[in-house]
């Protein structure tokens, strides 16, 4: 591994099975790139992956402070990244990197409490009362002909009550929004405004139902008819159980995904249910949930949902059969998604390969015939330097259906 091409650099930071000589072979490779890619592979062991904080690059040892780059919720289990000590020694081998170290949540907070230099004890500040706003600003605000600017006056707690009110009415629907989720406002005072939170609405929620530890509070948000307030709570890190609860079965979807990406005491259906509905590009960080149950999902395999049948390959109790069912599944997605599964057959990881729609999955499976794996990586070798045309002749490590080369005998 003299040379290193860009493009396993990622393969090689998801690679999820690692041997301790897979890992000896890469501590000393000659590219600082490549050792930090391992540095951040993410499926290492933290023993494998503290065989690095010795290394002589300072970029090895910042993506060990680091850690693997994955696009996980906060709350989210984790394996430990590295063993205690690792960060003691990074420390030691440079100091620098003890801020990284404390500002990232992904370590324990016990190991960053350890490291954290003491703090000088001091008095609490004293409250300090908001004055209210001068009366001719209050009104230029809010006869401002910009539109932020009124919003931004619709959330000043600051503003006098008249004031308030006059901004109940306003001609913009964003003010008028912002207006209604204010914190002293009755619920009759609210559906008296006319507002509109539709189900794709993206909404800036303000932030007192965030962070209030007020359990009255945090009731009256919960069940408020603003979709809004509701959102809002559904953020707040200290919101009560039965509230979560509550929110579990909200009939917004924006709320139910607020509260899973949140709160990890979430009933275990709500977060299957929220992942299978959900349209966003981090949905995927839901299968990571603390409360979402892998065991059981082979109950799926029937569900008219293929996105709901491809999470049938997460169940470690899904018998063989079954995966080899939906490796022959209508859907390209289901065949996908198990078309690397090792309860899948030899026979049957040859045919998805020889598949175009699932020739990239099957390619890692490890029931792959080593020399069908000698002859892509053979093959990519001799055509990396020849110039082609048109279509390349391998693609996704499979042979073009009028380009196979020919037999040997």
């Amino acid at each position: 591994m003299t040379e290193q091409p860009k493009e396993v650099r990622y393969p090689l930071a998801i690679r999820r099975e690692w041997s301790d000589e897979q890992v000896e072979a890469l501590l000393d490779h000659p590219d600082p790139e490549v050792r930090v890619e391992l540095a951040q592979a993410r499926y290492l062991t933290p023993e494998q992956r503290a065989r690095l904080v010795e290394d002589p690059d300072r970029r090895v040892l910042g993506a060990l402070a680091e850690g693997p780059d994955i696009f996980e919720l906060r709350i989210a289990k984790r394996d430990p990244v590295l063993p205690d000590w690792a960060y003691d020694r990074l420390v030691e081998r440079d100091p620098r990197l003890l801020v990284y170290i404390l500002e990232n949540w992904r370590i324990p907070q016990e190991v960053r409490d350890r490291l954290s230099p003491p703090r000088p004890a001091t008095a609490p500040a004293p409250p300090v009362d908001e004055a209210p706003l001068d009366r001719r600003e209050a009104e230029l605000l809010v006869g401002n002909d910009n539109e932020w600017t009124r919003t931004c006056a619709a959330v000043d707690p600051r503003l006098p009550v008249d004031l308030v009110h006059r901004l109940t009415t306003d001609p913009s629907p964003q003010v008028r929004l912002a207006v209604s989720m204010r914190p002293e406002l009755s619920e009759e005072e609210r559906s008296a405004i006319d507002y509109h939170v539709g189900p794709d609405d993206r909404i800036h929620p303000p932030r007192w139902p965030q962070v209030t530890r007020d359990p009255a509070v945090q009731r009256r948000c919960v069940h408020s008819a603003h979709i809004g307030l509701r959102r809002s709570v559904a953020c707040n890190p200290s919101l009560l159980p039965d509230l979560v609860a509550v929110l579990a079965t909200d009939d917004d979807f924006a709320v139910r995904l607020l509260l899973c990406e949140n709160h990890a005491n979430v009933p275990a259906e709500t977060v299957l249910t929220t992942y299978l509905q959900a349209r966003t590009l981090s949905r995927g960080r839901l299968l990571n949930h603390p409360a979402f149950e892998r065991i059981g999902l082979a109950r799926l395999a029937d569900s008219a949902d293929p996105g709901a049948r491809c999470l049938v390959v997460l169940d470690p109790e899904a018998p063989a059969p079954l995966i080899e069912r939906l490796s022959h599944d209508p859907h390209p997605a289901v065949r996908c998604s198990v078309a690397a599964d090792r309860r899948l057959s030899p026979g049957r990881v040859c045919d998805l390969f020889d598949d175009p729609l699932t020739t990239e999955y099957a390619s890692a499976n490890p029931h792959l015939p080593i020399p069908v794996m000698e002859r892509i990586l053979g093959d990519a070798v001799g055509l990396a330097d020849e110039p082609v045309e048109g279509s390349p002749a391998v693609y996704l490590g499979n042979w073009k259906a009028d380009e196979l080369p020919p037999d040997e005998d």
